[in-house]
């Protein structure tokens, strides 16, 4: 299965703007879907749709809980089948973090690392995390050797960034 981040657009099978309805069909045929915050509203407490499969979850983060707003795409674990997460080619997250990091900045993005383990791409709107939740390889830095989620979202979702930058 091969996933492709298309910032601002969305990802694979789920463009940024798909009803809610229609999100939670298609997530049921990636694996089971579970919904935290049906319907909500709220800018603060989201609705969210997430897409279990054996091998990955995706988080959808939804809009007024009508439409997609966002989507998380979790590192896949080993198992048998074979899934990619690409971005213009690059394989996110088997290319080491750092190396992807210094990839995106040779295209030309503004990579922006004002945490320790998450770095953002304004105007492109991805956001990318190392936080592992459990044991994974690391980097001489002592933090994850690979991103272990990527977001996108639409074209200002991290730009607020840019004026703390």
């Amino acid at each position: 299965m091969d996933i492709e981040l298309d910032p601002p657009h969305g990802i694979t099978g789920f463009p940024i703007g798909m009803p809610t309805d229609d999100l939670k069909q298609a997530a049921a045929r990636l694996g089971q879907v579970k919904v935290s915050n049906e319907g909500s509203t709220s800018t603060f407490r989201p609705m969210r749709v997430t897409a279990l499969h054996p091998q990955f979850e995706i988080v959808f983060h939804m809009e007024r809980g009508k439409t997609l707003r966002a989507a998380e795409v979790w590192n896949p674990r080993p198992g048998p089948e074979e899934i990619t997460v690409r971005f213009r080619g690059i394989d996110v997250f088997r290319t080491p973090a750092l190396q992807l990091i210094q990839q995106l900045e040779a295209m030309g993005e503004t990579v922006l690392h004002n945490e320790p383990s998450f770095w953002t791409i304004p105007k492109l709107s991805l956001g990318f995390t190392r936080t592992a939740g459990h044991e994974v390889p690391l980097d001489t830095d002592g933090e994850p050797l690979y991103f272990q989620a990527v977001l996108t979202g639409p074209t200002d979702y991290y730009d607020f960034l840019l004026e703390q930058a």
